[in-house]
């Protein structure tokens, strides 16, 4: 048997370690400590300059069916897709979506909380008579951004997935340029959503480092997008101004069958 290496990330001591027995000693009784073994030597540590997270993120890819297995099929009263493998890779996998009609128009934010493969929560809110199909993105990342800190704090893997490119694009690409040049995009010209933009960023730059952000397509019959679409759609229609968990049975083939945005 090829001798392991392991990596200890949060411990007495941290670093790259070559027995188990050393590994125990420096984790024994800490219950936020954060340690995995590898193969190699060079895995352990390629892993040890990297975070306890993306590590763990790696690691549940890797295991994760390829693509010349056999695709799930979805049930006969239903076309949605199964997110439970090629998705839904982190511990907790947050989805967010936003829907106005018209627009601008009647807005409001949903969002689906999957623990690995499991709907866990769905939460919607954040109505606004004046709102836009951009704003009610923006408050959806936001409010999923928020959500993800107590995960993060568990020492979790947090995926957000959303649809609005031009939501992650503001946070992931954009909000830094912007903030150089003091929050306009130059010459003095107004940014849109200012206001939810900083403060996704503010949370962003907090959590960037054990948080991945997704595009999933929308309307593609995507399980946990299209719950996330019935709760902003939900949040819209009941004039929700709070963010609230939804409180009825999660029956997903009812949920789905509710008005879409």
């Amino acid at each position: 048997m090829s001798k392991k290496h392991y990596v200890i990330w949060k411990g007495k001591q941290t670093g790259v370690f070559d027995t188990w027995s050393t590994v125990q000693s420096l984790v024994a009784g800490m219950n936020n400590a954060q340690y995995m073994g590898f193969a190699s030597k060079a895995e352990a540590e390629a892993a040890y300059k990297e975070t306890y997270t993306k590590a763990l993120m790696k690691r549940s890819l890797a295991k994760a069916p390829n693509s010349s297995s056999k695709p799930a099929t979805a049930s006969k009263s239903t076309s949605v897709k199964s997110t439970k493998t090629s998705l839904n890779f982190a511990d907790y996998n947050i989805y967010c979506d936003g829907a106005c009609s018209p627009n601008p128009g009647k807005s409001g934010s949903g969002i689906a909380i999957y623990e690995k493969e499991q709907v866990k929560e769905l939460w919607y809110g954040l109505y606004d008579k004046h709102g836009t199909n951009n704003t009610a993105e923006l408050h959806a990342l936001h409010e999923a951004l928020k959500l993800a800190v107590s995960y993060i704090q568990q020492n979790h893997s947090v995926q957000i997935l959303s649809d609005s490119k031009y939501s992650i694009d503001c946070i992931t690409k954009w909000a830094k340029g912007w903030k150089n040049k003091g929050w306009t995009r130059g010459k003095g010209e107004e940014i849109k959503n200012l206001d939810v933009i900083k403060d996704c960023y503010a949370l962003h730059e907090k959590l960037k480092q054990n948080l991945t952000i997704s595009h999933v397509k929308g309307h593609a019959n995507i399980e946990g997008n299209e719950l996330s679409d019935r709760m902003a759609v939900l949040a819209r229609t009941q004039a929700e101004k709070g963010f609230v968990k939804y409180s009825q049975a999660i029956d997903i083939h009812s949920i789905l069958a509710m008005a879409s945005g």
